[in-house]
């Protein structure tokens, strides 16, 4: 439960206490928890403008649960710059609107991103998957190895990006970690279980005629909807569900391209994760099914993981 501050000095969490306070388990259930209990969390407020040849865009993430906590991401995005994205959140008390915990926002957003693909996932991928194809080699391509690894067989990584040297790197960096990764020229979907896509990509990166029966497709980029990473073959041959409907069917570029291109309409999309937390719908019904989860980002995630890594460290200051 939240301290509604009574000189408590605002708690600081930065980047390695947050990976610290996040195992991945842990934070899949209480992402899981969240999606089924639910929790008060409006579209997110985009900003854009240009600067230099990029287009920066500045995101406000706001999520409150009454009584409890409320708290607010703030997200730089600058496609121009390594690394791309910067964040801060704030937890505060919901009662008194005392501030409880200022977090890196970069490792939360990581790490819930990742946690949400693993979740959906949990409904979605065949339980004995064993390839895994990352597309992409930043941050959140690196906490979703991390995280589909501590769910699924994993006996394979490979890891594509449009800067060869960078997914070397990156294969390199999950090598020493023990993962099973190698970099790849060409990435082939047929041969994967699982495709996981993070990228800022603009054009189609996953043609729907290339990916074969059975496998789950997470997307995970293209969080604008001048972006996309996939087909609109691909999404209309899939049983496709997203974060939430409202923020696919509004920033979501993967389908609101393939919409406004007449593939299918907003039906197509046959739950939001919380469908499947709550068992309203059953996730992958057959084998052969091909699955897609295509995410955006909820506000939720983000205050889930939050409380989680303050809760975490309240108790663990509690031992010491």
């Amino acid at each position: 439960m939240p301290h509604s501050g009574g000189g408590r000095p605002l708690l600081h969490l930065d980047h390695a206490a947050v990976d610290a306070l996040l195992p991945w388990e842990a934070l899949t259930d209480a992402l899981g928890e969240m999606f089924r209990t639910g929790c008060e969390a409006p579209l997110r407020h985009a900003h854009a403008w240009q600067e230099d040849r990029a287009r920066n865009t500045l995101l406000l993430m706001p999520a409150w649960q009454a009584g409890r906590y409320t708290g607010v991401k703030i997200v730089h995005v600058a496609p121009g710059h390594a690394p791309a994205v910067h964040a801060a959140y704030l937890l505060s008390d919901a009662a008194s609107g005392a501030p409880l915990a200022l977090l890196d926002g970069g490792a939360l957003t990581d790490r819930r991103t990742a946690a949400a693909s693993v979740l959906a996932a949990r409904y979605l991928a065949r339980p004995e998957s064993r390839r895994l194809m990352l597309l992409g080699s930043g941050k959140v391509a690196h906490a979703l190895a991390q995280a589909y690894r501590t769910a699924f067989p994993i006996e394979s990584i490979s890891v594509w990006s449009r800067e060869a040297a960078n997914a070397e790197r990156l294969a390199a960096r999950l090598r020493a970690e023990g993962h099973p990764a190698q970099a790849v020229a060409d990435p082939d979907p047929a041969e994967a279980d699982i495709i996981s896509s993070a990228t800022l990509s603009h054009a189609p990166l996953i043609p729907g005629a290339t990916v074969r029966p059975g496998t789950h497709v997470d997307l995970v980029g293209a969080f604008r909807a001048d972006m996309r990473e996939s087909d609109a073959a691909l999404l209309a041959r899939a049983t496709l569900v997203v974060d939430t409907r409202a923020g696919a069917l509004a920033e979501a570029g993967d389908v609101v391209q393939a919409i406004a291109e007449g593939a299918f309409g907003p039906e197509h999309v046959a739950a939001e994760l919380a469908d499947l937390c709550r068992g309203v719908h059953p996730g992958r019904r057959d084998p052969g099914e091909v699955t897609v989860f295509k995410s955006v980002g909820w506000a939720g995630e983000d205050l889930a993981a939050a409380i989680q890594a303050y809760e975490g460290s309240l108790a663990e200051a509690g031992r010491e």
